[in-house]
């Protein structure tokens, strides 16, 4: 188990309270032991908002529940899943020392609204942060009646903490569009705060170029499924609903993020995202924020990493998180800067783009408010960086994506990186564990997050063998951003 202090630093880091941190980390830890576990590796499918944040990208939204639809009918048994939630337990305390404890585990199975068989878990553990009193618990969603249109992905599980084993963590999850499609059929069906944040902000997110042909037949297959319309814009503005999903607004999104965007850039953005869904329309093309190369020689090789990282890795102690938060939810930003002469000032921006220069130095480039000025700003000169409610229009591209140069992060000569953890696999049932088969056709390409190489995979596996770095040393990164897929 990870120290406290790391916890605490990288609560820090995110802007975001500890105790959220810890949960993360535990829920990155159990999502190991269902992707190693012989029974459910391949038959329990991750989805929802925590899939997202967790196997996808970084949607700076901490989600809290796991939710798999099962395909084998005879895990929804009340006796199964508690000697299951026990293995589990029992193999993530091997690996970690994180505890779960037996009296914090829970299992209910219920008939749902639609006559078939659900289950709602709940299991404790007793985390870095050695906290007393009752234990805090993560929710399983569990269900075995729902459509799976499209075909399962293996995805690599975002685990940003020292112990994260070598070969990284990988579980079966839903494919990207049948997420998409999962998120507006519930906003439609529910409209809860979080529904409007992901359907959004999956939108906003343009570097797994979705199939949105994909999305909207799977939608309506969905919705032909549960006997419900297929969504539209005017079935939800007139729902009776509105109210109470800008009321719940904060209470119910405001924990899971270091700042709460205003309902109304979400809500106001809407129309558009339906109009690119159900109309074909074309999304607005943000020209990109160029660097001049005569003033600021940049490292066109480099790229920050795609998923939220603690800094502090890479020698950076500027609170760069905040600022990729802010930007990424399309939030102003309190600066706090120390220019070469030690001089000290306050602004407020509009954040952009991340780069690093030549002579690597980190700079974030910015549109400053009051004037419109387009600034850089040296990472190692920002004091302090506080997200503000205040939304802006994006003049510019957010973040290079991934038709700009390569993610690539900095490596920081002398430094070492420690030894990632081996996970030792489950041997329950005396059966061994299976490797992640292989599949025909499609490519997938990884990057290396520590020294920016390529590698290509005929599987959706992204842990990476020892190699060395552009520079010819050894690289110690062991997991792969995924990059594209080639077909």
């Amino acid at each position: 188990m990870i120290p406290r202090q790391e916890m605490l630093d990288l609560a820090a880091d995110f802007g975001l309270a500890s105790n959220v941190i810890e949960k993360d980390y535990a829920l990155g830890w159990l999502l190991a032991g269902f992707g190693q576990h012989p029974d459910t590796r391949d038959s329990w499918l991750f989805k929802g908002g925590t899939c997202l944040k967790k196997c996808f990208f970084e949607t700076y939204r901490f989600s809290e529940d796991l939710d798999f639809t099962l395909l084998e009918h005879k895990h929804l048994d009340e006796a199964y899943l508690g000697k299951l939630f026990q293995e589990v337990a029992d193999w993530v305390y091997e690996q970690t020392g994180l505890v779960m404890p037996p009296e914090t585990r829970k299992v209910d199975v219920y008939t749902n609204p639609r006559g078939g068989k659900s289950a709602e878990g709940r299991i404790g553990y007793r985390g870095p942060l050695g906290r007393v009193g009752d234990a805090p618990r993560i929710k399983l969603d569990l269900t075995d009646d729902e459509r799976v249109v499209l075909d399962p992905d293996r995805r690599q599980v975002r685990h940003p903490y020292s112990d994260c084993p070598a070969d990284g963590i990988v579980v079966t999850t839903y494919s990207f569009e049948e997420v998409f499609a999962e998120k507006v059929r519930a906003l439609a069906e529910r409209l809860r705060p979080r529904d409007l944040y992901d359907v959004v902000d999956l939108y906003r997110r343009r570097e797994l170029e979705p199939d949105r042909t994909a999305i909207l037949s799977t939608l309506q297959q969905k919705c032909e499924f549960k006997a419900i319309p297929v969504p539209t814009l005017q079935l939800i503005r007139e729902s009776p609903l509105v109210g109470e999903l800008r009321a719940a607004w904060e209470q119910m999104l405001a924990h899971q993020l270091p700042e709460l965007p205003p309902f109304d850039s979400f809500w106001s953005e809407l129309p558009e995202v339906f109009a690119w869904l159900f109309e074909q329309k074309p999304r607005v093309e943000l020209p990109v924020m160029r660097v001049k190369e005569e003033e600021e020689p940049v490292d066109i090789s480099w790229r920050p990493p795609a998923m939220a990282t603690s800094w502090r890795s890479f020698g950076v102690s500027a609170p760069l998180e905040v600022i990729r938060f802010a930007a990424e939810n399309r939030l102003c930003v309190e600066l706090d800067y120390r220019d070469g002469s030690g001089r000290r000032s306050s602004r407020t921006v509009e954040p952009y783009t991340l780069w690093r220069t030549r002579e690597g130095n980190l700079l974030f480039y910015v549109v400053k408010v009051d004037t419109g000025e387009l600034r850089a700003y040296r990472a190692d000169r920002i004091t302090g960086a506080r997200a503000t409610r205040r939304s802006f229009i994006p003049r510019f591209v957010i973040e290079p994506t991934d038709d700009g140069p390569p993610v690539v992060a900095p490596t920081i000569e002398g430094q070492s990186m420690g030894r990632p953890r081996i996970a030792k696999p489950f041997t329950i049932h005396n059966r061994p564990t299976r490797p992640l088969s292989s599949s025909k056709g499609p490519t997938h390409v990884f990057r290396c997050t520590v020294c920016g190489k390529t590698f290509r995979r005929s599987s959706y596996d992204g842990s990476l063998n020892p190699h060395k770095g552009k520079n010819g040393w050894p690289c110690p990164g062991r997991i792969g951003a995924f990059v594209k897929t080639v077909h």
